[in-house]
Parts: C-alpha cells; structure tokens; sequence
C-alpha cells in the first residue's frame, strides 16, 4: 500500500470508528497482530484490542470528536496529531462520570503493513484532560 492509502486509512479510524462509532471496520482497518500502546493502560491487541479502547472512548465521552490538525507519513509510518472534545458521561479508567467537558491534544504514530495498522502509539495530554475533568490538582495545588 502507498503512503497516501495508510493516510486515508488513518483518517478512517479517526473518522469514521471514533467519531461516528462505526465499529465494524475494525477488521478492515488494523492487523489480527495489530498492538496499540497508551501509557497508563494495558496494550490493545487485535481487532477485539482495537473495538475495545474505541468502545472505552466512546462509552466515557459519548460525544467525542477528534479534529486532526496535521498528518505527516512517510513509508509504513503515519502521525496525526489531533485535538478532540467530549463531555465525560460515563466512566473512563475507573473515574466516574462528571458531566464535565474535556479538551485533549496529542499524537498518535501509526505504523501499517499492507495497508492495515500493525501497531499504533498514543501521546496524550490526560494530566490536562483530568485537571478539566475536576479529578486532578491544577499544576502547583496539591
């Protein structure tokens, strides 16, 4: 697959599996060896892997929305950093609903083979996502 093919499908799964909760293009989309990686959590693996951490993001903020602001690719490897918004009405790692919305930015470096996503890492700004969503101290509170 072409570098411009990895990039449309990473747009895809931002697109279309986060942001209109189609998840039946898991399969389509990521490797049955897929692993995704989010500091804080335990890896993703697989379709189910992939359904799983969507389902989780969707279910916490059931009007999620991730703008991607940039894409850069080149070869088996594309990055888009992205911005979304969300209002927390369900649990979300174990913290329970507040009602709150949360803006979050970061990155995620996808990796593809044949066109499917093998492996993908998150960074993200959850310290800020949390601080937003009253269950951590602004920086330099305790």
């Amino acid at each position: 697959m072409s570098t411009e093919e990895n990039k449309e499908n990473a747009r895809r799964a931002v697109e279309e599996v986060l942001n209109k909760g189609d998840l039946s293009l898991a399969n389509e989309l990521v490797d049955a060896n897929y692993i995704g990686h989010q500091p804080g959590l335990p890896d993703f693996k697989g379709p189910e892997g992939f359904r799983q951490y969507m389902t989780m993001m969707r279910t916490a903020f059931p009007d999620i929305h991730l703008t991607v602001e940039d894409t850069v690719a080149e070869g088996d490897k594309v990055v888009n950093r992205y911005t979304g918004r969300g209002t927390h009405k369900g649990e979300l790692m174990g913290i329970a609903p507040t009602g709150k919305q949360a803006t979050i930015t970061g990155m995620v470096i996808s990796h593809y083979v044949g066109g499917k996503q093998v492996e993908a890492w998150v960074s993200s700004d959850m310290l800020g996502m949390l601080q937003q969503l009253g269950v951590a101290p602004p920086v330099g509170q305790a």
